[in-house]
């Protein structure tokens, strides 16, 4: 599970803005004390996620909700699947539902675009990769759906890896001087980070190759011709991993070059929710 601080600020910043000074139409329609049961319904065929993360904010937002798992974080669900049922006091389920839909459509929908992706990879030993394309202070919920829907976490952020991208050579003053610079801060800053370029080239290979000291070569906005010839360059030196314009429809051909890794940003910021609603249950 996530880091538990992180979680408990996301869900309280979500009720505050949600709530306000409170939920006047339930407030006003629904006795306080009245006890009720509802249930997540699927109604679309995907992955379903986000489960763990429903139940947390249920618990934390009344801890006397009491919430029934049916259907686990990964499982392939079709319409009419019931995900799970919570029961308690009313006014607390209806003040939950929005924000517990929107984060799991929205969670489900990664999930089931990333198992997509991965299963277009059968048979080859590439590994798919999501990147920091990501929801602005939703980036480890994202990452958890990838992770659910049997992608790989990249970086979690600009802290954890050295990723030297094409402006960061640009300004430093070329290849060289960018790893030259990187080790003296790792250096000087005693960090022990991954270390990671783009290339732009095979020319761009041959440089990086020559100068040595790291760990992975990006193979950015290159053609399937292009990586093939990239990866026989690099011949298993270094890890290798594939960026730009990846889609559903030429992922494979990619992995087929013998990339270690394929990284797509649209696992996360091209995705459709899937759909469900939290239904009332009259029993």
């Amino acid at each position: 599970m996530m880091d538990q601080d992180f979680l408990n600020t996301f869900i309280d910043n979500a009720f505050k803005e949600d709530i306000g000074d409170g939920d006047h139409t339930s407030l006003s329609c629904i006795p306080a004390l009245q006890q009720g049961k509802a249930r997540l319904l699927v109604k679309q065929a995907g992955i379903l996620a986000g489960v763990e993360v429903a139940e947390h904010i249920f618990r934390r937002f009344d801890v006397s909700l009491q919430m029934n798992v049916l259907l686990e974080d990964g499982t392939e669900v079709v319409p009419g699947d019931i995900a799970f049922t919570v029961e308690g006091k009313v006014i607390s389920i209806l003040q939950c539902e929005r924000f517990v839909l929107n984060l799991m459509q929205h969670m489900s929908g990664i999930a089931t675009q990333t198992h997509q992706y991965v299963g277009k990879l059968a048979g080859t030993t590439a590994k798919l990769l999501d990147t920091r394309k990501t929801t602005p202070g939703m980036r480890l919920l994202d990452k958890e759906a990838v992770r659910i829907g049997g992608g790989v976490n990249h970086r979690t952020g600009l802290f954890d890896m050295i990723l030297i991208k094409d402006n960061h050579i640009d300004f430093a003053g070329g290849i060289e001087n960018a790893i030259d610079r990187v080790h003296e801060y790792l250096q000087k800053h005693g960090k022990t980070l991954k270390i990671e370029i783009e290339a732009r080239s095979l020319s761009d290979i041959e440089r990086i190759l020559r100068h040595n000291r790291i760990d992975r070569i990006m193979l950015d906005n290159f053609d399937t011709e292009t990586t093939a010839k990239a990866v026989k360059l690099i011949g298993g030196r270094y890890e290798t991993e594939s960026s730009g314009n990846i889609t559903a429809a030429n992922i494979r051909d990619y992995a087929l070059c013998g990339v270690d890794y394929i990284s797509s940003g649209a696992l996360t910021h091209q995705v459709k929710s899937l759909d469900m609603s939290l239904k009332a249950v009259n029993e």
